[in-house]
């Protein structure tokens, strides 16, 4: 019994990290893996980094964008799940 109230308090601190970081990033990470499974080709996105443009070509990992200057190839997990949607809503 002694040995367990001296684990206590770290117990419960993990569980607190657990609940206030670790699951919310999971979530995070879940919904931006879904999101980019969504994506079709003419879809109007927004990049991490702040470049607009629309889809033009879909491939397994990456994405072939259309911009105002012309044509990028980049990552898929590079487009901005939160920006996309207020593009997408407008």
């Amino acid at each position: 019994m002694e040995e367990i109230s001296k684990f206590a308090p770290l117990l419960l601190m993990f569980v607190v990290v657990y609940f206030l970081m670790i699951r919310p990033q999971q979530k995070r990470q879940k919904q931006e893996k879904e999101f980019e499974s969504q994506l079709k080709v003419g879809d109007k996105i927004i990049t991490k980094s702040g470049i607009h443009g629309k889809i033009a070509e879909l491939a397994e990992t990456s994405v072939v964008i259309e911009t105002m200057a012309g044509k990028l190839k980049m990552e898929r997990s590079a487009i901005s799940l939160e920006l996309s949607k207020k593009v997408q809503q407008q």
